[in-house]
């Protein structure tokens, strides 16, 4: 999947599970520009930050990561 299609996604899911930018980020541990990136699809996720955003927002990662999910 491409940067912004996937960057899509976790902003969607950030935003249905009700968490801001800087709280997704600080509860995954990574900074706020790298989340900020993801989202805006300048960044691709790497497995370790997609587990650590998944894990936060309580979803699979295939679900993240996956379009036809």
């Amino acid at each position: 999947m491409d940067n912004k299609r996937m960057g899509r996604r976790v902003r969607a899911f950030r935003k249905l599970k009700g968490f801001t930018q800087q709280e997704l980020a600080d509860s995954a541990g990574i900074s706020l520009a790298v989340l900020g990136a993801v989202e805006r699809g300048n960044r691709r996720l790497e497995d370790q930050i997609l587990n650590k955003i998944a894990s936060v927002l309580e979803v699979a990662a295939e679900e993240l990561s996956n379009p036809d999910s």
